[in-house]
């Protein structure tokens, strides 16, 4: 009996030492990936990808994309609801690896000049797509896509919609009108950001705040 209880002792012991420590490595984890900050200041960490999982998918017309997989999962929930009301949105651009921003860097370069480059492209490292958290959208309007940086601009009432549902999702619009001293990114109303909580999501966007805002970063 004295044995039984001796184990059911050391049993319990156990028990808290092992609770105990989950407690502890809990408390040091690091924080959040989904409010990782990127821009013209901070580079994506250097060990991202061991932080999140990147999936392979493919948008409606066929086009093969890397996304981050919460990002994806919910991003089809904003595209099914969008659809009830009418407005078909498709992802354009998510994941991009340095290389992959680089080579876009140069061709745009040859093809828009530096002043435009600047204004809508990150350097390479510093860019949100290297999360795979960023999604860029285009949209399919009657059969037509509306893909190009300045028709989308002029989509004044569509993007208006889509913008007002992104908080339910866990998405906030990240380069907003008014604050590209902040963003350092001029108005980009297809390029959204998933956060992952639905709640910060809405006060970002009831506040009209960047993300550098509400981190305190800017």
């Amino acid at each position: 009996m004295k044995k039984k209880i001796l184990y059911i002792t050391i049993a319990f012991l156990v028990v808290f030492v092992l609770l105990d420590c989950n407690v502890a490595n809990a408390s040091n984890q690091a924080p959040d990936v989904y409010l990782t900050l990127v821009n013209k200041t901070h580079p994506v960490p250097d060990d991202w990808e061991s932080m999140v999982d990147i999936n392979t998918v493919f948008n409606s017309l066929g086009e093969e994309l890397k996304i981050e997989h919460k990002t994806y999962d919910q991003f089809l929930y904003l595209r099914d609801e969008l659809l009830n009301e009418g407005i078909q949105i498709e992802l354009d651009s998510v994941y991009r690896s340095v290389a992959e921003q680089q080579e876009i860097w140069d061709e745009w370069m040859v093809e828009y000049g530096e002043e435009y480059v600047r204004n809508y492209l990150a350097v390479p490292g510093y860019s949100e797509h290297h999360t795979g958290l960023a999604v860029d959208i285009f949209v399919i309007d009657s059969g037509k896509i509306i893909r190009d940086n300045d028709d989308m601009i002029a989509s004044v009432e569509i993007f208006a919609k889509i913008h007002e549902l992104l908080p339910k999702y866990g998405f906030i619009l990240r380069y907003i009108e008014g604050k590209e001293d902040i963003t350092g990114y001029s108005y980009e109303p297809w390029h959204l950001r998933y956060i992952d909580s639905p709640e910060i999501a809405k006060e970002i966007t009831e506040k009209g705040l960047t993300l550098e805002e509400y981190l305190g970063e800017t």
